[in-house]
């Protein structure tokens, strides 16, 4: 597994920390690869539906 920087807006490590602290993930990067594992099957379903639309881009 690689290590991977990146900047995330207080507010949403904050929402990240509630669903760790709820026992939703056992961690901060395990939550966040939940997310970009999520993003990567929304992007493949999309990409047969052609709409090119990415909810998950949302800031």
């Amino acid at each position: 597994m690689e290590r991977v920087t990146l900047r995330i807006p207080k507010q949403q490590i904050e929402e990240v920390e509630r669903m760790v602290e709820t026992g939703e993930f056992p961690n901060r990067s395990e939550a966040i690869r939940s997310a970009v594992r999520e993003m990567i099957n929304e992007q493949g379903d999309s990409r047969e539906t052609t709409s090119g639309k990415r909810s998950w881009a949302r800031v």
